[in-house]
């Protein structure tokens, strides 16, 4: 009998936003304390003598893989479309701001792909992206399940 188990570790970041072409008040430059969950799959390692024994992955390899692939590039950045005006984007990188341009809304559901995107290629190859949920405020926030996307 297999041991399907599931890890989850939560990541926060502060990241600000526009949506282009917007009907409503996100269309303006404002910002969010996000929260990640991460959600991996996978079964126990089970080699005696092996310093991971017993786990499905280290919490603290979760950890430093979101750093690098998520959070380094999202926290405490700006993100707009790749096609905002030219005069706010010059006059953002011309006062040094982190500024993200990338081919996609900056919406919390894209955000959502981009994460996985970001993660699923660089898991173990025992181990599952099992879900990912990005809270955008305290009461709204988006899914992400690979079972939704077989």
């Amino acid at each position: 009998m297999a041991n399907w188990i599931r890890l989850t570790r939560r990541f926060t970041f502060e990241t600000a936003h526009a949506l282009a072409h917007y009907d409503g008040a996100c269309r303006h430059v404002h910002g969010h304390s996000y929260k990640l969950e991460v959600t991996v799959l996978g079964q126990p390692l089970q080699e005696e003598r092996h310093p991971k024994n017993g786990m499905v992955m280290d919490f603290g390899d979760l950890k430093l893989m979101v750093q690098e692939r998520v959070l380094q590039v999202f926290d405490h950045a700006l993100i707009l479309p790749k096609d905002s005006p030219a005069s706010l984007v010059a006059a953002l990188q011309e006062h040094g701001h982190k500024l993200l341009l990338p081919d996609w809304q900056p919406t919390c559901e894209n955000m959502l792909l981009h994460i996985k995107d970001q993660l699923q290629p660089h898991l173990p190859q025992r181990i599952t992206l099992h879900s990912l949920k990005l809270w955008e405020t305290e009461n709204a926030y988006g899914e992400w399940y690979a079972s939704d996307n077989e």
